[in-house]
């Protein structure tokens, strides 16, 4: 009798193990193990950078390590499409972006995701410009002559991107437009592999990140020429922007935010909204945020609702430039 009873207890004991932790786990008590944050680029890149500085506060203040997870790919497609699938348990969160969210769905007709139906949009995080850099020896030394020598050389050169509808490919297609060329792209599977062969000369230019092009800049291992939107950036304010140049109505910043699976409950949202502004809240991160050319949005534009239809504005906003460039990743 007793040996029946201790097998019984064993396989209750089993039974209770392969249910899984967020199942058993009130949304109150949200988070008690770690917390993958899936990053839809490679490492080293400007998203991967950005990712494991918040991952890194806002796991602090949860009490719970945020493990970051590089799952490229499809110009950031796999990676969200993965998250949306995801259980809503709150232990999947996902670095969402603009390409991601707001670009890549006008580039194609069939999206492995909703942007808006499958995502509970939870915080609003971070604005980061781009700029144009091309190879250090690239033969302009101002960004007029980086246009004229385009104009000329459009067969020849090469631009690189974080992939195929990434934002440094969409930033590379509309400058394409506004200088009247049709230069060739070179998609990588995120923006370090990019930057590496920028370096070394293989590709000829740019429209990155400017958390990721400042450290390059610096170093002199690349060329800048311009700020690619409406204002100059943090940590580059020395650089013009294209307008100052003449080329008027380029703005294609890039921001970054936290996304959890539709259904995830409103209690682990709210949450990791929280611990997000708190993280937000704190100058070191500021300041941190500051040195590689990002900007903390302003505390009324980081709550779920706020992000939730500012999500839905940047894809109308992106339609018609999107649409003019005739690109469809379809």
């Amino acid at each position: 009798m007793n040996k029946t009873i201790l097998k019984l207890a064993a396989v209750a004991m089993l039974a209770a193990s392969a249910v899984p932790a967020g199942a058993q786990e009130s949304p109150d008590a949200w988070p008690t193990r770690p917390i993958t944050l899936v990053v839809t680029f490679a490492a080293g890149g400007p998203v991967d950078t950005v990712a494991r500085i918040m991952g890194a506060y806002v796991g602090d203040i949860l009490g719970q390590q945020m493990v970051v997870e590089n799952a490229g790919g499809a110009g950031g497609m796999t990676g969200t499409a993965r998250t949306a699938k995801a259980a809503p348990d709150g232990y999947t969160v996902l670095l969402s972006g603009s390409a991601i969210m707001t670009q890549i769905p006008n580039f194609r007709k069939h999206m492995p995701y909703d942007p808006i139906a499958d995502f509970e949009h939870v915080a609003l995080f971070a604005d980061s410009a781009r700029v144009l850099i091309a190879r250090k020896d690239f033969p302009a030394n101002n960004f007029k002559e980086f246009v004229a020598y385009a104009k000329s050389h459009q067969s020849t050169l090469r631009y690189g991107s974080a992939g195929a509808g990434s934002g440094s490919h969409t930033c590379a297609l509309l400058l394409d437009g506004a200088m009247g060329t049709k230069i060739t792209h070179v998609p990588y599977r995120g923006a370090g592999p990019a930057m590496q062969d920028l370096i070394s000369g293989r590709i000829d230019y740019m429209a990155e990140q400017i958390s990721t092009a400042i450290p390059q800049i610096r170093a002199g291992t690349v060329k800048a020429f311009a700020t690619l939107g409406r204002d100059r950036g943090p940590g580059l304010d020395e650089l013009p922007t294209a307008g100052e140049f003449g080329l008027k109505g380029l703005d294609c910043g890039a921001w970054s935010g936290f996304d959890l699976p539709k259904g995830t409950p409103q209690a682990i949202v709210r949450k990791l909204s929280k611990a997000t502004n708190q993280a937000l809240d704190k100058p070191e991160l500021v300041e941190r945020f500051k040195k590689i050319g990002v900007v903390v949005p302003a505390a009324n534009r980081r709550s779920p609702e706020y992000f939730t239809q500012f999500v839905k504005s940047e894809i109308e906003r992106w339609k018609a430039p999107i649409k003019a460039s005739g690109v469809s990743l379809d």
